[in-house]
Order: structure tokens, then C-alpha cells, then sequence
């Protein structure tokens, strides 16, 4: 393996090889336990990631075993601070109850081995395929939109085949000793909080009666309906768009919840990420009836186009209120805000909700979210618009 050394001290060079070396000798020493033979691996390759594990693809050198020519070795050297979810645990959970499925229901790598104390999984080595994000920032509109339809159906298929499945899920948790989490308050403290965070930063007051649909729809993102394995971080570079499809990568926060979350995305594309971008126009209700064609078969409801829809205008109420508490807080008093600028997601969010809002015949939501679209502008614009992704402009 060769490693630049050109802006990087020994030390530096250094550690990095032996977190690499590290991960390589779990990775051998979890398959010979698996295959009950040594199998060598070699050429290791550090991948990019921005989680707490080393990822590394190496060789197969030497098995008796029918294995792929590469593999993936993700290695957690350290664990979580007391009280704190371990990325570990939930990664390996994820991989093992989709490695439990049919291959045809498989969205992400398959795995190959894994061991709790040495803190490392192998999977299987979907190669060099672009990311849904090159795709995103290329300028093949035609390959964007296939990529964005496969990555909708994906995620439906996703859904669809780990529907009532948390049990399973809990147990694969407790065998590894890990409590149950319980459900993510998060939604329920924003839209506590919103409103008061509107009125300071925006001098806009919240109606009753929007506070108590967004209350309602965060306490539904609660319930028992609907619930399916997500990834979470739905995140376009999550995502590997390969010749069989959308494969979806890093499960760190994998766990089970209400789909309509998830679902949301399809309406305001990766909003959680910091350099979100928009689509053009219809590409949202495509991807929605793309995730649709592949969940009905689990739930037969939401071919009801009026309940669907409800769903959906609670779940983008949820998510544009979840940002705004995330975002706005943190955001200067710098007016001349520019096309790519979160301050020009904001805008472009609550102008959306406030047209789906107004689809649906929700009054006091349309004029309410057309009052902060309208205030964010003014604070943070002029005429402020969220830009295309490179791909469509």
C-alpha cells in the first residue's frame, strides 16, 4: 500500500497505518473463526468515511472458501462513552437482519462475519459505483433522476421487507447486550420549542392550531404504524448506485421506526443534509410513487391516494419543523444570503410546505408557513431560492 506522505509528519503517517494494520488482523481473525480456516488478506485500502470506524478494502490472498476477490473490513477500535448509542451495535444489528433476508431483498452489502468484542464487521465490496451525490453534482440530468427513482425504490424495498420486523431487530440487539434505545424524543422537543424560536428570531407567531398539528404529527412519527428498519442518515453519499440498483451503506444509527419519516425525504430530498440542494419540478411525486410501487405490498393503505397523502403532509409538517429548530438557531444576522446557502433551504422548505399545506386544504398551515417563508427572506435575503442540483440546472 502506498500512503502520500507529502503534507502528513511520521506520526501522522504513522497512526494512520496502524489503525489500518488493526482493522486488516480483526478482519482475518473474525473470518478464521467464521470459516474455521485462515484466510489472508491484503493490499489494504483505506476508505473515506466520516464515522468513528476505520474502513478499509483489502484483498482475499489466500481461502478455501468461496469468497468475493475484495472485502470490506469496518473496524470500531473504540467504544461509545457510557450512556451513548454505539455505532457498533446498531451497524451490526442492521447487517444481520438483512443478511437474514432473500439476496433479491437485500438494499445493502451482505455480511460476511462479525464479533462484538473485537469490534469489527466484513462485508461485501460493492466496488467503485458512484454515489447517489456524484450523480447529484454531475451534469447527466437523465442519470440523475434514474439514480434518485432507483434510490426511492430502494427504500421502499427497504421498508417493505423489514416491515414487522422489530422484534427480530430487538432480539439481535439484547443478544449483543445492548438495551433498547427507545423512540427518538428529538421531533417531539422541536415542535415544543419552534414556536418560541420563530417568534424571537422571526417575530412570527405560531396559531394554536399549527403548533398542535405539528405536536400531533411528531407524537404519530411515534407510533406503532408503519414501522420499518430506516438508516437514518439518508444522506445522498450513503448510497451506492450500482447495476442492481440503489445499495444502501453506514448504519451507524440504523433502528427501527415509523416509514412516513423516512418518507418524508421524498418531498424535501436530504434536508438533513448540510449542503442540500433542490430538484426540479415533479421529480418529488415521481420518487413518492416510486416508494409507493414497493410498500403497498406491506401496506395495502397507503394505495389509498387521501390517506397517503395525509401521511405525507404530517410527516413534511414534522421534518420542515425538525430542520428549522436544528438550522435556524444557528444562522447570523447576514442579510445576502446566496442560492446554496441554508438560509435558502429554509425559504424553499416552508414555501413547499406552504404549497402542500394549501393542496391539502390546510388554511392555518399554508398561511403560517407562507409568513416564515416570507420573514426568512427578508431577514436573510432578498429574494432568496434553494439552487438546483447541478445535475438539473
Amino acid at each position: 500500500m502506498t500512503v502520500d506522505t507529502s503534507s502528513t509528519d511520521d506520526s501522522t503517517v504513522g497512526a494512520e497505518l496502524a489503525h489500518i494494520e488493526a482493522a486488516v488482523e480483526a478482519g482475518e481473525s473474525v473470518l478464521a473463526r467464521r470459516f474455521g480456516s485462515a484466510i489472508k488478506l491484503v493490499d489494504p485500502e483505506e476508505l473515506p468515511g466520516s464515522g468513528p470506524a476505520t474502513v478499509v478494502r483489502a484483498r482475499v490472498a489466500s481461502s478455501p472458501f468461496s469468497l468475493p476477490r475484495t472485502l470490506v473490513i469496518k473496524h470500531y477500535p473504540a467504544p461509545p462513552p457510557a450512556g451513548e448509542v454505539d455505532p457498533f451495535a446498531q451497524e451490526a444489528v442492521s447487517y444481520q437482519l438483512f443478511t437474514s433476508l432473500a439476496p433479491e431483498d437485500r438494499m445493502c452489502p451482505e455480511l460476511h462475519a462479525h464479533d462484538h468484542r473485537l469490534r469489527v464487521l466484513v462485508i461485501d465490496d460493492l466496488g467503485d459505483a458512484p454515489t447517489l451525490h456524484d450523480r447529484l453534482k454531475s451534469r447527466d440530468a437523465r442519470g440523475a433522476e434514474r439514480a434518485l427513482l432507483s434510490w426511492a425504490r430502494s427504500l421502499g424495498k427497504l421498508h417493505a421487507s423489514t416491515a414487522n420486523r422489530e422484534a427480530d431487530f430487538d432480539a439481535l440487539l439484547r443478544r449483543l447486550g445492548v438495551r433498547f434505545q427507545g423512540e427518538d424524543a428529538t421531533p417531539v422537543v422541536a415542535c415544543a420549542q419552534l414556536p418560541a424560536i420563530l417568534e424571537r428570531k422571526l417575530n412570527v407567531v405560531t396559531p394554536d392550531s399549527v403548533r398542535q398539528r405539528a405536536e400531533r404529527s411528531a407524537e404519530h412519527a411515534r407510533s406503532a404504524s408503519y414501522r420499518a428498519f430506516s438508516p437514518v442518515d439518508l444522506t445522498p453519499d450513503n448510497n451506492l448506485v450500482t447495476s442492481s440498483g440503489v445499495r444502501f451503506l453506514d448504519f451507524e444509527r440504523g433502528r427501527v421506526r415509523n416509514a412516513m419519516v423516512d418518507a418524508a425525504y421524498l418531498r424535501l430530498p436530504f434536508a438533513a443534509c448540510p449542503d442540500a440542494l433542490a430538484l426540479p419540478a415533479g421529480m418529488s411525486e415521481a420518487m413518492v410513487a416510486a416508494w409507493r410501487a414497493e410498500v403497498v405490498v406491506a401496506w395495502p393503505g397507503l394505495a389509498d391516494d387521501v390517506a397517503l397523502a395525509a401521511y405525507l403532509m404530517d410527516s413534511l409538517l414534522l421534518l420542515v419543523w425538525h430542520v428549522t429548530w436544528e438550522i435556524l438557531p444557528t444562522l447570523g444576522c447576514v442579510r445576502g444570503a446566496g442560492p446554496l446557502s441554508r438560509q435558502a433551504a429554509l425559504v424553499s422548505w416552508w414555501r413547499d410546505l406552504a404549497q402542500q399545506a394549501g393542496r391539502a386544504g390546510l388554511t392555518d398551515v399554508k398561511e403560517h408557513a407562507t409568513e416564515v417563508a416570507t420573514m426568512l427572506d427578508i431577514h436573510f435575503g432578498p429574494g432568496l431560492e434553494l439552487a438546483l442540483y447541478p445535475a438539473f440546472r
